[in-house]
């Protein structure tokens, strides 16, 4: 039995090596440990024990307790254990801490000796180490995963955290606080368990030919009543035949606005892509979602503007009250809206607007060299490096890049008659536009990248409020000149641009598409 835990020791060594050593590199502060309090039956050991894990993290918290036990405490192990069993229903997933060789040391605690209750002492505290990490700030980083997410890293002094929990006996206490407490990460929680209340039956998956509307009879309205069954938004107890009556129009528009459909009854392609998702599918959609709400971070007693990528939706909250709600229109799949953490800086009215390189590349070149009057019919000016303006007829279509391309203020103007700008990496921006009948769709990732807001006069006028003398009357005045004005935003409000596609409200499960296809990328890579 002494061989049995000598060798589940190493493999522990082996198997956690590379695993830690990514996350301590990433998370170590030059914060020093408070020296950890131990209990009088602790056990001294040999430090060179935690060096062979190649763990700073690990080395500095034995460190910190004089290289001896921490883990007397069979409440403390216990307490542990079962949050690590139960880490599942955070998204997580136990078999990440090794739960399974854990409880099985757990259960002959009693008996091991000196050497055993040592290496069990120590892999206790480096799974515990790494759970705690992944619940307070997630398991991956996403400023590796994706090139156009602007996060800053959550700081998560683990180690000084765990210090604390023994030295003042508040083990339970710690593991709750590194839990995200944001509303919508609770929602996504509530989500999982509201999911596992389903059957694991998976749905043949349905081939849209044509739309279903009230009153049509189809063979495939039986299956379609079926799922509506099974997601519960259909209840009715009749048969399960072919028409389309008006109580299945009813569940139809009820699936439909908790997918963030257009809820008019009528059964499209959006309508049967929302009825291919499996339970198994959408579990993973909520678990990737968890761990991005994670990586977020809301400064609490302040206020803020929060853009739901995949919601198309803006609000604004004050005094941790919603006050406006408006319809976005974000960046396509190809040229996708950044998720990013900043500030609103300042509005511009009757903007300019200048051409961005990829917009310039990809639609303004290959339209110039069709017609050389494709930008002056747009009313904008080429500007060559010394600010002078340069004709149609003598633009270089070789060097596209040697120029400036100016939109003028005007009711053509791409931008519209008003700009918000906030500090980012990515040249983007909250704006008005010319194309209005764009917020009546139900799919508005239509923009290159920058987001346009449905009502921007009355988001601009709420911002500037708290400034004087801007009026309504006054914005007015301005945009009637039409000459560009620029305006600081004298009051804090962060802006959170973020992504997540699932969440539940009043006990219903919502989801919406995922635009950018990041869900079962990320749980992938979660599971790798």
């Amino acid at each position: 039995m002494k061989h049995y835990y000598f060798f589940l020791f190493i493999w522990f060594v082996l198997s956690c090596q590379k695993k830690t050593s990514d996350d301590s590199a990433l998370l170590i502060t030059n914060k020093p440990i408070p020296r950890i309090q131990v209990e009088s039956n602790a056990i001294e050991f040999d430090s060179a024990l935690v060096l062979s894990f190649e763990n700073k993290r690990l080395l500095e918290f034995y460190r910190a307790s004089g290289f001896k036990t921490v883990w007397q405490s069979a409440s403390n192990r216990k307490l542990i254990l079962k949050a690590i069993k139960e880490s599942d229903k955070e998204g997580l997933f136990p078999e990440d801490y090794h739960i399974l060789s854990l409880d099985s040391l757990e259960k002959k605690h009693a008996f091991l000796e000196e050497k055993d209750l040592v290496n069990y002492d120590i892999l206790l505290t480096l799974n515990t180490q790494q759970f705690l990490t992944h619940l307070k700030t997630g398991k991956l980083n996403p400023n590796e995963l994706y090139t156009n997410w602007d996060l800053k890293k959550n700081e998560f002094d683990c180690n000084s955290v765990l210090a604390a929990a023994f030295t003042k006996n508040k083990l339970a206490e710690i593991i709750h606080e590194s839990k995200p407490n944001a509303l919508v990460y609770n929602q996504l929680k509530e989500a999982l368990q509201l999911l596992e209340g389903y059957s694991d039956v998976d749905f043949t998956p349905m081939v849209f030919t044509e739309k279903i509307v009230a009153n049509d009879t189809n063979a495939r309205v039986i299956d379609i009543k079926k799922r509506l069954k099974y997601w519960k938004d259909f209840s009715a107890s009749d048969s399960l035949t072919a028409i389309y009556d008006a109580k299945t129009v009813v569940a139809v528009k009820r699936f439909q606005e908790r997918h963030g459909l257009a809820p008019d009854g009528i059964i499209g392609a959006g309508t049967i892509e929302a009825f291919n998702f499996s339970k198994a599918n959408r579990k993973k959609q909520i678990i990737a979602n968890l761990e991005r709400w994670r990586w977020f971070e809301i400064l609490p007693e302040e206020d803020y503007i929060i853009i739901n990528i995949p919601d198309y939706k803006l609000v604004v909250v004050e005094n941790q009250d919603a006050t406006i709600t408006q319809k976005v229109v974000v960046g396509t799949n190809k040229r996708k809206t950044p998720v990013l953490t900043s500030y609103l800086r300042t509005v511009v009215l009757n903007p300019t607007w200048t051409i961005p390189p990829t917009i310039l590349k990809e639609d303004v070149m290959p339209a110039m060299k069709k017609n050389r009057n494709y930008l002056s019919n747009k009313n904008i000016s080429i500007y060559d490096s010394h600010n002078n303006v340069v004709a149609p007829e003598n633009w270089n279509s070789s060097k596209p890049h040697n120029y400036r391309y100016v939109q003028e203020p005007g009711s053509n103007n791409t931008l519209g008659e008003m700009k918000i700008l906030f500090p980012n990496h990515h040249s983007i921006y909250l704006h008005d536009t010319n194309h209005r009948n764009l917020f009546g769709l139900t799919n508005r990732s239509l923009s290159s990248g920058c987001i346009r807001v449905e009502k921007p006069l009355e988001l601009a006028g709420y911002f500037l409020n708290h400034s004087e003398n801007w009026s309504k009357e006054k914005i007015d005045s301005v945009l009637g000149t039409r000459k560009t004005h620029y305006i600081k935003i004298k009051k804090k409000y962060n802006l959170y641009i973020w992504y997540w596609t699932a969440w539940s409200k009043k006990g219903e499960l919502q989801f919406r598409k995922d635009i950018y296809d990041y869900d079962l990328a990320l749980y992938e890579k979660l599971r790798s």
